[in-house]
């Protein structure tokens, strides 16, 4: 992986101290202490149920033009009144925030790299400007958001995006990215879901060490200033281990009936989702189990990112085992009812996290605290053994989710079986097999598929994901398998270039073409429609030009779109 270094490292050039991260961050306006479900109470699940918004998410992001306690004593003093209307009071007393999706529109005949660099600044949100009293956490910086319903800061997509500021200078920024990310970690002990309110019950794959390792590499951070919130992130992902018996769980830790420690997603509430509360709701309702199984499920499908996919979809047990159940087709009204996420040890997040481990190993053995590099170390290496002993499949040469409480692999390939060669861990003989596997059964003509599994759910086939394309590229390009890598770049290039040359936009994930003549498209499926922006998508576009400067992506230009307005 060619690496662009605008400049060295200077000295001085750390990280601020925890005290200047809070003190600046002091001076964006402060968030409501609750979440809006907790706030609004009654209140909330009335708008909620009523569809006053068509997008769950609209309600939880809007702005009070009061005080939030006062708005829901005015609602219990209104709503028993003749006539009151629930959709003239919330307009009357909150602010809808929404973008307009003309931002996100080139001009005709603008090429796709200048789109990119015109969306930074659409894209960058500013702290002090945040609606006080609402779901927004506080920050010390400027920050990139993924555009569309996606107002805020995420935390796996940032690192994809951060690497599109780097070919086109916007180093300050990617500073400032990483300093609110230790920011987020030395207030919550985590990094959220995002910078809501009500995200701060769960995480996303934890990518901090990958972003500090980024930022140092171009020359704007160092490192080993970020030990200490890299060690408590991992605390964060690890607490609940210390005394756990074989054969049991607590929040994200999982040991195994044979001993080993692995994670798994979760979420520290067990309720409807605030943002996707009507649809988390049916769930529940078309499910034969408890309600707060489902949830819980739910949230921490969330905290994976692939929020949804058949990947965490119950698969028949194996005969004789006591947890067989009948799994509930992809395709059905009800396929989420059978969501099983907290069953399943994942194979790209146990991979992120030997990555974590490993880098708290390298800075700490740098910094002087040998102890503490020799601890990870021996982690790093019981992880690392345990994916392979647990994760990697020899027949079918991939990695696959392991189900803890079935004690076998999961079935369905899926694309995260790439995250062991983009972190280091695998082996090269691992990598060379995992490249046939790939290039027979995950290799689209618009990219890599997401999973082998077609289904109504956005993670699914025909998907096709930014983050999932830079993993593998880069992946394979790192054990040599240079063919497979630079298809996979051509491919999604392409892909992309075809969709801004007819739409003149870049969006959130892409259906794969089938066929080699097949036109390309934005992708669907899940929970929203298909959002313009995009974050990731921009920031792996960005780095993939700058990698493949003979592309045909560079001539793309926009034709038929209409004006941006400027």
């Amino acid at each position: 992986m060619k690496l662009l270094h605008k400049k060295a490292l200077v000295d001085g050039m750390g990280a601020p101290s925890d005290t200047r991260r809070s003190s600046e961050a002091a001076k964006a306006p402060a968030p409501d202490t609750l979440t809006p479900g907790d706030r609004y109470q009654e209140f909330f699940v009335a708008v909620q149920e009523a569809r006053v918004f068509p997008d769950s998410k609209t309600f939880v992001d809007c702005a009070p033009h009061d005080e939030p306690a006062a708005i829901l004593d005015a609602y219990r003093a209104a709503r028993h009144a003749p006539g009151f209307d629930l959709a003239a009071f919330v307009h009357a007393h909150f602010r809808v925030i929404r973008s307009a999706p003309s931002e996100y529109t080139s001009v005709p005949g603008q090429p796709i790299a200048a789109h990119i660099e015109d969306l930074w600044n659409v894209l960058t949100r500013h702290p002090k400007a945040h609606p006080p009293r609402a779901s927004l956490l506080q920050l010390p910086h400027p920050y990139v958001v993924p555009g569309g319903r996606f107002g805020e800061l995420y935390y796996w997509d940032s690192y994809f995006t951060m690497l599109g500021l780097v070919p086109g200078g916007h180093l300050q920024l990617l500073r400032e990215m990483v300093e609110n990310f230790a920011y987020l970690i030395d207030t919550y002990g985590h990094v959220p879901n995002g910078n809501r309110s009500y995200y701060l019950s769960r995480s996303q794959p934890p990518l901090f060490a990958l972003m500090v390792e980024l930022a140092e590499q171009h020359g704007v951070v160092g490192q080993r200033h970020f030990l200490p919130q890299l060690r408590q992130e991992h605390a964060y992902w690890m607490n609940g281990s210390e005394g756990l018996p074989p054969g049991a769980a607590r929040g994200r830790v999982v040991r195994l009936a044979d001993g080993t420690l692995l994670n798994r997603h979760w979420d520290d509430r067990d309720t409807p989702r605030e943002e996707s509360w009507l649809e988390d709701v049916s769930t529940a309702r078309a499910a034969d189990r408890d309600a707060a199984e489902v949830y819980r499920d739910l949230r921490a499908a969330c905290e994976s990112g692939w929020d949804f996919s058949t990947r965490w979809l119950r698969e028949p047990a194996p005969r004789g085992t006591p947890h067989a159940a009948a799994p509930v087709r992809a395709g059905s009204a009800a396929s989420l009812a059978s969501i099983c996420t907290t069953s399943i040890l994942p194979v790209d997040l146990n991979a992120f996290l030997y990555k974590l481990e490993s880098k708290i190993a390298e800075l700490a053995g740098d910094s002087g605290y040998i102890s503490t590099a020799d601890e990870f170390t021996e982690r790093a290496r019981r992880r690392k053994a345990a994916i392979v002993e647990h994760f990697w499949d020899p027949k079918q040469a991939a990695f696959f989710d392991y189900d803890w409480q079935q004690g076998v692999r999961r079935t369905c390939l899926t694309a995260a079986c790439v995250v062991p060669l983009f972190v280091g861990l695998a082996e090269p003989a691992q990598a060379q097999a995992l490249a046939e596997t790939v290039s027979k059964r995950l290799l689209a003509h618009g990219g890599l598929a997401t999973t082998e599994c077609p289904s109504d759910q956005q993670w699914d086939q025909p998907n096709g994901w930014a983050p999932l394309q830079w993993m593998a590229i880069c992946g394979f390009a790192d054990y040599g398998q240079e063919a497979l890598s630079a298809t996979l770049a051509k491919r999604w290039l392409a892909t992309v270039a075809a969709v801004y040359e007819r739409e003149g936009k870049l969006v959130e994930k892409y259906a794969l073409r089938v066929v080699e003549h097949e036109s390309s498209a934005g992708g669907g499926g899940g929970e929203y429609p298909l959002q313009d922006g995009f974050g990731w998508t921009n920031g792996v576009t960005c780095a993939l030009l700058a990698r493949h400067p003979q592309h045909t992506a560079h001539g793309s230009v926009a034709h038929d779109a209409a004006p941006r307005h400027r």
